[in-house]
């Protein structure tokens, strides 16, 4: 069986149009992955990026749930450096009590320190085995901007740190499971949270801390091909090489994330991405994500190769059967159990028509 699709919303904000447009797309989007056959609904969590309405995932979560029946809903991910365990915890235990057995929680690493291991030195980009792997992008830039400095003081409260990822994990795990103790050596018990049937995920970009704790947890863990692509196999082989079984799995699964934009033929699919390389530009120049340009404002704009390539050689662009190909290329060199799509469109019907023709190609 190849493996299953899912996919990953940003509650894109086209030019034009309007926070609440971008919300309702999202509601309408799920209502069709889940017609078409996806099997998880995921929404990431962004700040302070006009284009992109998609700051609270568990109310957006809490909204798809209750337009879908059977569909999967999960984050992807909750930035946990700005979020106690126990208010996560209590959030999704909460969707879980409203929706039980749909939940997932998705884990990101935010807000601390960058990890040197990402940090690898000058990697030439290369093609393995028919998939783009192109040389690891920094994005130091972006890290340094006036935008990011001003994300940080306005999501935490003055003076606080970011905990460690990995002692993160490990509370959201205890408080779920009912095995936490506080500083004290007091037992707490997460009202709602405790016990909740929320499937676990640590999501990352390479094969750091975050790859680690997943598998030396034995959690599922989601790699982005999407926003990393130079550093996917580092981050799967990461997670595979400290892969302990647990009482969630006795093996290790997968999920790899990619950026797709399907259309009745390769022309026409091109028109439908032409937003994608300004979009990313105003991403990673620091100044937060522009609304996703219509295609012929897309031409007349200007964005820096250097910034955007790697992305643009990973995005899958084509008509079904071409860009069904490339994915299952990059399912077999990750050896992923489960991929994770996300496209962005200027115009939603024509979002919603590239996952149609995806999820009909696939099942194919």
């Amino acid at each position: 069986m190849p493996p299953s699709l899912s996919v990953l919303d940003l509650s894109p904000i086209p030019a034009g149009s309007t926070v609440a447009d971008a919300l309702r797309n999202t509601v309408d989007l799920a209502r069709a992955a889940e017609r078409f056959g996806y099997r998880r609904y995921w929404l990431a969590e962004h700040h302070l990026n006009p284009g992109v309405a998609g700051a609270v995932p568990t109310l957006l979560m809490q909204a798809v749930a209750a337009a879908t029946a059977d569909i999967r809903v999960g984050s992807g991910a909750v930035q946990t450096g700005h979020r106690t365990p126990l208010s996560v915890v209590e959030e999704f235990g909460t969707l879980d009590a409203l929706y039980p057995g749909r939940i997932d929680l998705g884990l990101g690493r935010s807000g601390g320190t960058r990890d040197p291991r990402r940090e690898n030195g000058h990697v030439e980009g290369r093609v393995v085995d028919g998939v783009v792997i192109p040389a690891p992008f920094t994005a130091r830039a972006a890290l340094r901007s006036q935008r990011v400095k001003a994300q940080r003081e306005l999501i935490r409260q003055p003076g606080a740190e970011a905990p460690g990822y990995t002692a993160v994990v490990d509370e959201v795990l205890g408080l779920l499971a009912g095995t936490h103790r506080a500083s004290a050596g007091v037992a707490v018990h997460a009202v709602p949270g405790e016990g909740a049937g929320v499937e676990t995920w640590v999501l990352g970009s390479s094969g750091g801390e975050s790859a680690e704790v997943a598998g030396a947890r034995g959690l599922p863990f989601a790699a982005n091909y999407h926003v990393s692509p130079g550093t996917v196999l580092d981050a799967v082989e990461g997670y595979r090489a400290a892969f302990r079984p647990s009482a969630t799995l006795d093996r290790p699964h997968v999920m790899v994330s990619a950026d797709v934009v399907v259309a009745r033929d390769a022309a026409r699919a091109r028109e439908l991405a032409a937003g994608y390389a300004p979009w990313v530009h105003s991403i990673r120049s620091g100044a937060g994500a522009i609304p996703y340009p219509d295609p012929a404002a897309a031409a007349e704009a200007e964005w820096d190769p250097e910034l955007v390539t790697d992305r643009l050689e990973t995005q899958l662009v084509g008509d079904p059967a071409a860009v069904a190909e490339r994915l299952a290329a990059l399912a077999r060199l990750t050896g992923a159990d489960e991929l994770l799509v996300t496209t962005i469109t200027h115009d939603h019907a024509d979002r919603v028509e590239s996952y149609r023709l995806l999820a009909a190609e696939w099942a194919a």
